[in-house]
């Protein structure tokens, strides 16, 4: 390598070349900037520097092609990201243990530190693809792993920051009803959404004006109420197992246990103060419960139409919605439908869509702007992988049962890793559901911008998608 007391010394003689009279040989000329030139590529960038400089000295000696150093052409500054497939190594079906083992990386388990059955649900997390980087809060919960609390009549398990803590929005419970059963008249410091997943539910509340609203609500469908708006929930006759559904609430630290429930409240007001609130003697108030009935059994409901009829009125906005016949949107890779309050107008504080991914196809890359994404994945076998920006980037594996969850404005995708339809939620505590597609935005931009970014080439920019895809079919 040469050095820096060299560099200068050819300098000077470039200079004085330069300086020579114009009879001067243009051979001399070519030998010398040649022999400086002829530095090694890894010598400092003062060395550099010297080299470009000899050669503008020399070029204006003389108009010989010799005496010119062509500069280098661009090259990236690092490296080209891996092409090479990074998919999930395995699946619930593998006859064998899995290893955390994936392209040279990892070493067998010698010890009894694994529990296989979740190693095989959660391939991603053993032995997870190497585009994962850094750190991602866990973003996986199955209601599996929620305490169930077993009634009379059903049952209830609930998901918040306590089990789930990147879950700051959004809480959840899980809750079964036998026919006839009823979650017993209550109200919440959180507005109340719910999806049906099995059997028919009737609803009945009262607003602070008044006025009533009495609904069943079949497999499919939404109810909500919003906070501090007293309401019931009890399974109908017409199937026979009753129902089940999920309740989401707009606050992560929501738990079903502090709810404000009626048999409780009464249980702790002093009897002469309920006589006089309601003008009857203490004697018709004697059978109150000691202590809350939560979940209970209980006679079948009346049809909603011979219920009581309020002369303030019904509620001027539902608090059912019919989710299950809003027409779906058609997509080259599955299905999707939204809901908010453009079309549920009492559904203030949560948004949301149900999605349909065919096996092999994704929900694009995108992200959401401003709101926390929870998801709940109903049917199929998806694989997430969430980057957190700074290099941060975890793959999740989901199954029927299994809560997700997303912070706002970070980039994912859902991918269907199974071999039948992926259908899951994605709920936000929000009024407007909105998304950002990396595919539209990269079409919307001026594309040599994309370009100088990504290396791409006309023909791939060409297929960029001005309007967004949401669901894309696999390759």
């Amino acid at each position: 390598m040469i050095s820096l007391s060299t560099c200068i010394c050819a300098l000077f003689f470039a200079k004085l070349v330069a300086g020579a009279p114009a009879a001067s040989s243009s051979a001399d000329i070519s030998v010398s900037v040649s022999s400086v030139t002829s530095v090694d590529a890894t010598s400092a960038p003062l060395s550099s520097a010297l080299v470009t400089s000899v050669s503008r000295h020399s070029s204006t000696a003389t108009a010989s092609p010799s005496a010119t150093v062509s500069a280098p052409r661009p090259s990236n500054t690092v490296e080209f990201a891996s092409t090479e497939p990074n998919g999930p190594l395995w699946d619930e079906t593998i006859p064998t243990d899995p290893e955390p083992l994936r392209d040279g990386l990892g070493a067998p388990i010698i010890a009894h530190t694994s529990d296989v059955i979740l190693d095989k649900q959660n391939s991603d997390l053993l032995a997870p693809p190497t585009t994962d980087h850094g750190s991602v809060q866990n973003a996986k919960w199955p209601f599996s792993l929620s305490h169930n609390r077993l009634q009379t009549g059903g049952w209830a398990r609930n998901q918040n920051t306590g089990n789930m803590p990147i879950a700051q929005a959004m809480a959840s419970v899980n809750m079964r009803l036998e026919a006839g059963a009823v979650r017993e008249l209550h109200w919440h410091k959180t507005s109340e959404w719910a999806y049906v997943l099995s059997g028919n539910t009737q609803v009945a509340s009262v607003d602070a004006q008044g006025r009533n609203y009495i609904a069943t609500v079949g497999p499919g469908d939404l109810w909500y109420f919003p906070p501090g708006v007293p309401h019931s929930l009890q399974a109908t006759g017409d199937n026979p197992a009753g129902s089940e559904f999920i309740l989401v609430f707009d606050d992560g630290s929501f738990s079903e246990d502090s709810t404000f429930l009626l048999t409780d409240w009464l249980a702790h007001v002093p009897a002469e103060v309920i006589a006089k609130n309601f003008q009857v003697n203490s004697s018709a108030f004697s059978h109150i419960p000691a202590e809350e009935l939560y979940i209970f059994p209980a006679t079948l409901p009346i049809e909603d139409s011979a219920g009581p009829k309020s002369p303030q009125g019904t509620v001027p906005d539902p608090f059912s919605f019919s989710f299950s016949k809003v027409k779906t949107n058609q997509l080259s890779g599955g299905t999707v439908k939204v809901v908010d309050s453009s079309t549920f107008k009492i559904s203030k504080t949560i948004a949301a869509a149900e999605v349909t991914v065919n096996p092999g196809a994704i929900r694009e890359l995108h992200w959401h702007p401003t709101q926390d994404e929870w998801s709940f994945f109903i049917e199929g076998h998806a694989r997430v992988t969430i980057f957190a920006s700074q290099s941060n980037a975890r793959t999740f594996d989901y199954q029927p049962g299994d809560i997700g969850y997303v912070p706002a404005t970070m980039g994912h995708y859902v991918e269907n890793i199974g071999n039948t339809t992926l259908r899951f939620l994605e709920i936000f505590n929000s009024d407007k559901f909105e998304d950002v597609s990396l595919n539209q935005w990269l079409a919307l931009v001026p594309p040599q911008l994309v370009k100088d970014h990504l290396g791409l080439d006309d023909e791939t920019i060409s297929h960029l998608s001005k309007t967004k895809n949401t669901v894309v079919g696999g390759k």
